[in-house]
């Protein structure tokens, strides 16, 4: 049953969806004095919103209780049927704290940008609206609108401030990406207008619904195809390489630290949610599909000469473990995914950041042409090697803690067979060992050997304090969720589990 539960009648989710986007229009009205004032005022307005938002949620969210809390519902549109209803639960508050630390920290990274400084750092704010409304809305027809909303921004990020090939990239994200959003808006319809004499997009009503099993089952495809582009899911994840291979390394930060992770939380808050019974019967080949994810994306790593390419199929194969624990239908499964999208939402971000002040000092993306920078930049090498170790799930890291759940998971499952279970599981233990070979190759490419210690006028500029605090700032996080798991699962625990037995109930 999906309830709601009232706890405070201030708007404080209409504060934090509203003050990103309506701070930024107001850079275009700040006095020319350089870049520099725009920088300090977005960062002092992520800095705010951030604090807002976790006053609100430390005050006011409880986190022994699974209902919708910080609820707000007002009729926006009365024609039309459409409403303002926000609201956070255990599965939407881990990815709204990172939203709001992630982009805070790039707009941070993003420190070099000067040109068009006003509309880069609008498109940034205005994205990280987008983001935090797709997270708390509990409205179909509102999520779609937020869903769509973010898409504009990180077009345009890719297309002005991107490389060489930034048009083609761009071109190819928002094909992608819109065209998958035809099947969101398709399903969002489909329930929205059900068995209903007026539309009713509202999710405790949806959650609540009934559908004829084939009809659940056209439903859940147009939903999966929507957030297996987003995600992504093979063999649609063909848009991410290229993207991250041409965007701006802040703009990278928030492609792998946030938006990929919205298609993984759609999958959880409607397929799971919503159409259980459909769930139950695309679990399984979930469960495949993720462990030939995570093969296929170790194997293709490798063989990237471009870094921020070969960073990017990580980060594919590291969702492959989020769309097992989706099919995995247990309790740990669960957990594990929600785990794994705030882990790897740090780690993610990080490995661009560090990707891009690489390229900042040697202007070179490709790895055959790289050697020999552990001497000039040990600073970058030495946090570079931290956090290539945290992604290859070093034992003491997050990814570690994660990705061991989501295995542990796969064992209560009653709809595979034993002998799947162990495939499954020995397939993900493979991925698993591929992860250091291009790991540790990356590194070995990029600051072992010769090369730049030999060559003439390689004097580079280390890590200044900036850059230092940035990953710092990550790292810490990172080390911490890995000593101590239960801070992210003292969030989710309870909504995972009255996912899961709602689940079997129905």
């Amino acid at each position: 049953m999906y309830l709601v539960f009232t706890t405070n009648f201030f708007p404080w989710l209409t504060i934090v969806v509203v003050l990103p986007i309506f701070g930024g229009s107001l850079i275009f009205f700040l006095p020319h004095r350089g870049n520099k004032v725009i920088r300090l005022y977005t960062i002092f307005l992520c800095i705010i919103e951030l604090l807002i938002t976790t006053y609100a949620f430390y005050y006011y969210f409880q986190l022994d209780d699974p209902l919708m809390q910080l609820t707000e519902d007002y009729k926006w549109i009365h024609f039309f049927y459409f409403y303002w209803r926000l609201g956070i639960d255990g599965l939407s508050i881990g990815p709204i704290l990172l939203t709001g630390f992630i982009t805070t920290l790039a707009t941070l990274a993003a420190w070099p940008v000067t040109r068009d400084s006003r509309l880069f750092h609008f498109l940034m704010l205005a994205m990280y609206s987008g983001q935090i409304g797709s997270f708390s809305s509990r409205d179909l027809l509102l999520f779609f609108i937020m869903w769509e909303f973010e898409l504009i921004p990180v077009y345009l990020l890719i297309s002005v401030w991107g490389g060489k090939q930034r048009l083609y990239s761009a071109t190819k994200f928002i094909l992608y990406t819109a065209g998958s959003s035809v099947f969101l808006l398709i399903g969002v319809l489909g329930i929205g207008l059900y068995a209903s004499n007026e539309p009713t997009f509202n999710f405790e009503t949806s959650a609540n619904q009934s559908y004829p099993v084939a009809l659940e089952i056209i439903f859940y495809i147009g939903f999966l195809i929507a957030f297996a582009v987003k995600s992504p899911i093979i063999p649609f994840h063909t848009w991410l390489p290229d993207t991250h291979g041409e965007a701006h390394y802040s703009t990278c930060m928030l492609l792998a630290g946030i938006l990929l992770k919205m298609g993984a939380y759609g999958l959880v808050r409607i397929n799971m949610e919503f159409l259980p019974r459909a769930h139950s019967i695309f679990a399984p080949w979930l469960m495949i599909v993720g462990t030939i994810q995570i093969i296929y994306a170790a194997s293709a790593s490798p063989g990237q000469r471009n870094l921020k390419k070969r960073i990017a199929y990580s980060s594919v194969s590291h969702m492959g473990f989020i769309i097992i624990g989706i099919g995995s239908l247990s309790d740990m499964g669960l957990n594990g995914v929600i785990l794994q999208i705030i882990s790897h939402g740090f780690i993610g971000a990080a490995l661009f950041f560090l990707a891009g002040t690489s390229y900042d000092r040697i202007r070179l993306v490709y790895l055959d042409e790289m050697g020999g920078l552990a001497i000039p930049v040990p600073k970058i090498f030495t946090t570079f090697s931290i956090l290539s170790m945290a992604s290859l799930a070093l034992p003491g890291m997050s990814g570690f803690v994660a990705e061991l759940i989501v295995f542990f998971g796969i064992i209560p499952n009653q709809n595979l067979f034993l002998i799947t279970k162990i495939l499954i599981t020995f397939v993900m233990a493979v991925g698993m060992i591929l992860t250091p070979i291009y790991s540790l190759s990356m590194l070995r490419q990029m600051f072992y050997g010769y090369r730049f210690f030999n060559a003439p006028n390689s004097s580079f500029f280390d890590s200044g304090p900036r850059e230092l605090f940035i990953s710092i700032s990550i790292f810490l996080p990172v080390i911490g969720i890995g000593l101590y798991p239960d801070f992210v699962f003292s969030l989710s625990v309870d909504k995972v589990e009255t996912i899961i037995s709602n689940y079997f109930i129905k």
